[in-house]
């Protein structure tokens, strides 16, 4: 069933002079299974949406549903929606904090009141989905690498079993190698469980490079909603918010500028590449 987000706006000092709407009437559908990228200049009001989807803030006016209830109402479990719609940190040390990686897994399924074996074996399988060797299992998370915290802070989520998997900047810090490897992660993670995917990224390379469908925040307000090729059409508008299109295609306007008959409608390395052996091959 969808999130849906109904005219959700969100205040900060709300009835003082220094208020200030970090959600500016947002409107919102999120369907089973898609992988949406959420892009927006640092203070632009991401973090504050993704917050509102598990419900760890209220909004100051409108409402929020999952599976067509109202997550704020008196009757509705929090723990539940939070079991369902699981949000990684952008900084794992936010996330960990037991004595080792397999007791860190094992603390939200914990919580859910599952038996011990349930618990085990559902840390167990989350581990191994995030491609962490047994050697770490028994390890302090505070010893692993970046890229390891964050396989551990995603395993300790999927231990839920989730239906919406939000990562905020999650691959903030990591050098290319570990960028790619947790990106491909959570590709590989899509692919096979069909879960909800919103993937929180200041990279147009990477959102380009993944996800079906992008939303653009801007000063707390949603200006952009469509599949990427279409979003990043918008260049102009893009770079008057300190964003940008993926590095690719500036390289294809570039080429477009010199007189090479490519399409600048590309945003992709792989695209890229077919496209200028289409035209190499058409001298």
């Amino acid at each position: 069933m969808a999130l849906i987000l109904d005219h959700v706006t969100y205040e900060y000092g709300t009835g003082t002079e220094l208020k200030v709407k970090a959600l500016d009437d947002i409107n919102l559908v999120i369907p089973d299974g898609q992988f949406i990228g959420l892009i927006g200049h640092t203070g632009s009001g991401k973090s504050t949406l993704v917050q509102h989807l598990n419900g760890l803030i209220k909004p100051t006016s409108g409402n929020i549903y999952y599976n067509g209830k109202d997550i704020h109402d008196e009757d509705f479990s929090k723990k539940e929606l939070r079991s369902k719609v699981g949000l990684v940190f952008q900084y794992p040390e936010h996330q960990l904090f037991e004595i080792d990686v397999f007791s860190d897994v094992c603390f939200g399924p914990k919580n859910l009141g599952l038996d011990k074996k349930e618990v085990e074996l559902r840390a167990y399988q989350a581990l191994k989905q995030v491609g962490l060797e047994d050697e770490y299992f028994y390890q302090s998370p505070f010893d692993l690498s970046g890229g390891q915290k964050r396989r551990v802070a995603i395993a300790g989520v999927l231990a839920m079993k989730p239906e919406v998997l939000i990562l905020d900047e999650p691959t903030a810090g990591l050098d290319p190698k570990g960028r790619d490897e947790i990106l491909g992660l959570v590709s590989k993670l899509r692919k096979e469980t069909g879960m909800t995917i919103i993937l929180v990224s200041h990279s147009m390379d990477d959102v380009a490079e993944y996800v079906d469908r992008i939303l653009v925040m801007n000063k707390g307000r949603l200006m952009f909603d469509d599949e990427p090729k279409k979003v990043f059409s918008h260049v102009e508008e893009l770079e008057s918010m300190g964003l940008a299109a993926p590095q690719v295609t500036y390289i294809m306007m570039e080429l477009k500028k010199r007189g090479y008959p490519v399409d600048t409608n590309v945003i992709t390395i792989s695209e890229a590449a077919k496209e200028i052996k289409r035209v190499w091959a058409s001298k």
